[in-house]
């Protein structure tokens, strides 16, 4: 295996979730939030908590929307508005539970 300091591994890592969010924003915007969650465990908003924890964790203070914003490149219900459809009761009853398992109860 290739040996990497860790500076480029940083570096790697950070280019790899720029390739991801650029592939969920800009590519692939018919996907859905939910379908994300209920298909994978996590979706664009668990990226955007992501990044807010990682920055909180580091010192920087940064809300819930401010890490949104930051994910969306807008702010988050703008974004829902032109990208997003309303689901269906099955789609929302399976995101419920993969929801519980992936992030939790807190909503907050």
């Amino acid at each position: 295996m290739t040996q990497i300091d860790a500076q480029t591994q940083i570096e790697l890592e950070a280019a790899a979730f720029r390739a991801l969010r650029e592939h969920l924003m800009e590519k692939r915007t018919d996907v859905q939030n939910i379908d994300l969650m209920n298909l994978a465990g996590f979706c664009r908003n668990c990226l955007s908590r992501w990044y807010q924890e990682a920055a909180n964790a580091r010192g920087i203070e940064m809300s819930k929307d401010e890490a949104r914003e930051i994910y969306y490149g807008m702010p988050y219900d703008d974004w829902k508005a032109q990208s997003q459809t309303e689901a269906d009761d099955a789609k929302k009853a399976a995101f419920e539970q993969s929801y519980r398992e992936n992030v939790g109860d807190d909503r907050g």
